[in-house]
């Protein structure tokens, strides 16, 4: 008897356990809501990915040329 362990991981809004499992369509956030929040501060830009030093802050510019 084999029993496999399911990973619980915190929702990233509201940090309640969500069990990872496909059966989640929101993981890795616990509800539709939470993910909505997650989109939502986003598109609010209060969260940014950070850019690289040194690059030109043109995103078209690959670093070639």
């Amino acid at each position: 008897m084999s029993e496999k362990k399911i990973k619980t991981v915190a929702c990233p809004t509201c940090g309640k356990p969500v069990e990872w499992r496909p059966e989640n369509t929101y993981r890795p956030f616990c509800s539709e809501r939470c993910k909505l929040i997650d989109l939502g501060e986003w598109a609010a830009e209060q969260y940014r990915v950070p850019a690289e030093e040194g690059g030109s802050g043109d995103p078209s510019d690959n670093g070639r040329g």
